[in-house]
Order: C-alpha cells, then structure tokens, then sequence
C-alpha cells in the first residue's frame, strides 16, 4: 500500500514541476515581455501539455500516463539541451533553425553565468522524465 502511494507522489511531483514550468514560461513572456524564440516555442509545445495530462494523471492516480508523457520529456530534454547548445556554443547558430525573429541564441537572463531559460527547461524536463520513472505501475 505504501508504494502506490510513493508512485502518486512522483506523478504528482512531476505536475507540479510542469505547471512550475509552464507558468514560469508564461511569467518571462507575458510579464516579462521576453519575447519567444522558435525553439522556445517548440519547449512549449511539449511541456504545456505535460502540465494538463500529469495534473489529470496524478488526480486518478493513473501511472499508466508515462507511456504517454514520458515521450513528450524526453523530446524536451532534446529539444532543450539543443537549445541551451546554441546559447553556450556560438558556432552552432549558423546550423540554427531560428531565421526570423528572435535569434535562438540570445540569452534574456544567464544568472551565474549558466542558467539561461532553456537550461530552466531541461531541468525541469529532466526531473520530470526521472519523476516519471519512478512512478513504476503495479507498485
């Protein structure tokens, strides 16, 4: 009994980093009025609905979800760690997708001269995807 409840609390830790996230995403956009690059975008794509189907998830107690979710983190981390590549390799930008707009490698906030926005989001796709993990069915 006690491991049923150990796999509801990964899933729930795992929404809860995803709306950290999301609103986190929405909070440097829209109040900040840092203005989204492409790959932040597709960041987005792939964590808002984490946010909604974890939150969903855990409420139902429903682990069978990482077959689902687990994918979705697992891309964000790729997607992320690219992303945070363009912004800590500046020889890499030339291959970049970003060719209007924003340019994926320009960092709106960089606090202790590593945590960018995109190293935000891998954190937060990574603790996810170990979260979820670790939410094992059947326990």
């Amino acid at each position: 009994m006690a491991s049923i409840k150990r796999s509801n609390f990964f899933l729930y830790v795992s929404w809860v980093t995803a709306m950290i996230a999301t609103f986190g995403s929405l909070y440097f956009s829209e109040v900040r009025g840092f203005e989204p690059c492409d790959m932040c975008w597709y960041q987005r794509i792939l964590m808002y609905p984490l946010a909604l189907i974890l939150g969903v998830a855990a409420y139902h107690s429903d682990v069978k979800i990482k077959k689902y979710a687990l994918p979705l983190s697992i891309i964000g981390v790729g997607t992320s760690l690219y992303h945070y590549s363009l912004q800590k390799f500046p020889s890499l930008a030339t291959a970049s997708p970003c060719s209007e707009g924003v340019p994926c490698n320009m960092q709106y906030i960089n606090w202790f001269g590593f945590v960018t926005i995109p190293f935000l989001a891998l954190v937060a796709f990574s603790f996810i995807s170990v979260f979820l993990m670790l939410a094992r069915k059947g326990e």
